[in-house]
């Protein structure tokens, strides 16, 4: 099927569950909020979403497709083993089948799956050192990110048990050499926190153009202290609080054809 076609889909909101269609405005929203945020590397990388009332499928863009040309109806239903679960389709490779299939068949909890290969992420997944204690936005992610090495590309399946492994029970994880594989509870979750992270890992590449001896670190016991303060107001944050929703309606005034 040629993008062509796939752009004249017709819509899908009579054929779905008013839940399944709502998750697929959210996460066609989700791609066209990634373009307009600047965070694309042409038509990789993948924002997937678990189907409500279907514990066994989820939704993912078709691989020919930017970011900016997803819409509610395009996405694309599988089950966690690659088959599609509508006409027209064909079985799923590469990374939303490792991946992501990967880890909503193995992470009940996991209802969204970010997976980015943004320049500053790389640059932090590419240093020893990992994510520093170096900005406020940083300090949403202490102690919360796993770290997964490279291990080549993700185009068959010995690929997912490791992945699985290192992020362990956790929600987010830098991908040595590679990007970020961010994982939430909802759409907006997963969003917001890719959007912390990405600013977290800007800060820490610009403040180490100055050298690591020149850079002042957030002391432990202050780091301790707005760890707290974070979990205190994780109920505002929830499915990606106002941030979230001040980013739907964005999307409605920039792209509105995304809810097609």
């Amino acid at each position: 099927m040629n993008v062509q076609a796939l752009r004249n889909t017709p819509s899908r909101q009579n054929s779905v569950s008013e839940a399944e269609w709502q998750t697929r405005v959210e996460l066609a929203a989700a791609h066209r909020l990634m373009d307009f945020f600047g965070i694309n590397d042409l038509a990789h990388n993948h924002l997937c979403a678990r189907v409500p009332g279907e514990p066994d499928a989820f939704l993912i863009k078709p691989a020919e497709f930017l970011f900016d040309e997803v819409s509610a109806s395009t996405l694309v239903k599988y089950d966690f083993d690659g088959n599609p679960r509508q006409d027209g389709a064909a079985p799923l490779t590469g990374g939303g089948l490792i991946i992501h299939a990967g880890l909503f068949k193995v992470r009940p909890d996991i209802h969204a799956t970010i997976h980015t290969h943004t320049e500053a992420i790389i640059g932090v997944a590419s240093q020893k050192h990992g994510l520093l204690p170096i900005n406020q936005h940083a300090m949403h992610f202490e102690g919360k990110i796993a770290y997964h090495d490279f291990g080549g590309f993700e185009f068959d399946m010995r690929q997912r048990a490791p992945l699985i492994r290192d992020l362990g029970d956790k929600m987010i994880a830098l991908l040595r050499n590679h990007g970020s594989l961010v994982c939430g509870r909802t759409i907006g979750e997963a969003f917001v926190e890719h959007h912390v992270l990405e600013t977290a890992c800007k800060g820490q590449v610009a403040a180490l153009s100055a050298g690591l001896e020149n850079i002042v670190l957030i002391s432990s016991e202050s780091r301790s202290y707005a760890t707290g303060q974070m979990e205190a107001g994780h109920a505002r944050r929830a499915n990606g609080g106002k941030d979230w929703k001040a980013c739907l309606r964005l999307a409605d005034r920039k792209f509105p054809e995304y809810r097609n």
